[in-house]
This record gives structure tokens, sequence and C-alpha cells, in this order.
């Protein structure tokens, strides 16, 4: 499937998304990413503005070595799907595209706040626009989707995993001490020990990875500004 078609085309029923994800899922290769031929990072966040008719996102790319921002690209489109747990891609995809489509300098890996594997179908946001545009890519989420898991030490870089049924879908993260953890999954080309890393990576003061917080910062921006 041509990489644009399969994001142009997204269907508008939650019956032919399901179908989207269970025909694509098996492209999702869980290995470990190359942290050393890192150059650029991106993270990806997205928003809904006005009476959630519309959807925002942004995408901040770094310099992997020094964290630098080396470019930010927004896009907002009109939303086009209905509010279903499960199915956040097709909401908000096409604007994560849209964004990605204007950069001039395409990142190496993309952080999503959202979740890879750790789906009911194994196929988040993470994975899905990781197998669509052949980028590895992280989920980094907020909130847990799926699974159950224990609390994780206090300290940062402790972990506990994150299980459905007994397989480990991804790993429930203290990037800071004494703060909430986030639920860190790989999304496509990274499994979870490199997707752990990768987010420690960009950890540097706060509990979202820097790029990731950026993004976020973009998408509040938009929202204010949005009549």
């Amino acid at each position: 499937m041509p990489r644009t078609k399969a994001f142009t085309s997204f269907p508008k029923t939650v019956a032919a998304a399901r179908a989207v994800q269970e025909r694509l899922k098996g492209r999702v290769l869980l290995v470990p990413l190359a942290a050393e031929r890192l150059r650029l990072v991106g993270a990806a966040d997205v928003t809904y503005v006005g009476e959630k008719e519309a959807v925002a996102a942004a995408i901040v790319v770094v310099d992997a070595a020094t964290g630098t921002v080396v470019e930010e690209r927004t896009a907002t489109l009109r939303n086009a799907f209905p509010y279903v747990p499960g199915y956040l891609t097709f909401r908000e995809g096409p604007a994560v595209l849209a964004a990605w489509k204007k950069l001039r300098r395409r990142p190496d890996a993309m952080l999503f706040d959202g979740h890879g594997i750790a789906h009911p179908r194994r196929f988040g946001i993470a994975s899905h626009i990781g197998v669509v545009l052949s980028v590895p890519s992280v989920g980094c989420a907020k909130k847990r989707l799926v699974g159950e898991h224990g609390e994780p030490g206090p300290n940062r870089g402790d972990w506990t995993p994150l299980t459905v049924e007994g397989e480990i879908v991804g790993a429930v993260l203290r990037t800071r001490p004494g703060v909430k953890p986030v639920f860190v999954s790989p999304g496509h080309r990274a499994d979870l020990a490199s997707a752990i890393a990768l987010v420690l990576r960009f950890c540097s003061r706060y509990r979202l990875p820097d790029p990731a917080r950026r993004a976020h910062q973009l998408t509040r921006e938009i929202r204010r500004q949005t009549p």
C-alpha cells in the first residue's frame, strides 16, 4: 500500500478502521532502535480546536546530539472521525501527516503522545504512523489504554512491565523522581528496551521528553489562538 494513500484514504467508520488496523498490524517490526544512527528525533502532539470540529497537530524536530530544536511544523484539518477509544490514528493521523509533509528535515525516529503496541489490536498511533511512514517510532502516553501493571520505583529510570494477558506490551516508566510515570511502548522498528532508552534520553527536567513537551506547547498555542 502506498504510504500517502494509506493516510489520505482513512476510512470514516469504525468497522472499516478496524479492518485497516488488522491488515497493517502485521507490518510492525519490534527490533532495537539504533540510537547511534539517530541524527534527528521528532515528536508529535495533537489537540482539538473550536468545538472539536478541527484537529491541530505539531511536529518538533531536534538535533539528537544536542537537543536543539531544528524545525517546527503545524497543521490543522477538519475532524472527520468520531471519538472512539482505540482508533486515535483515524482522528488525529491526517493532521500529523499534514504537518509531516511540511518538514524540510525528516527525523530518524518519532515520539508520539499515544501508544504503540500497548493497544487492543497492538496497533496504536505510534505503530500505525510508524508503519505508514516507515520511520522508527515510540509511543509515550500520559494515560494507560490497556493492560495491567504495578507501581514503578520512585527514581528516574525505574519501570514496571505493562502487560495484557501475560504479554508485555510496554513499560510504566518513571522519568522524574516523585512524578507520575508515563506509558511507553514500541511503535515500529523499535523494541521495549530501546523505546525506554529513547524516552529517557530526551527527558531532561520534565516528565515528558523535551521535543514532546515543546510540541504540546505548540498545540496549546494553536488552541488559544483559535476563536
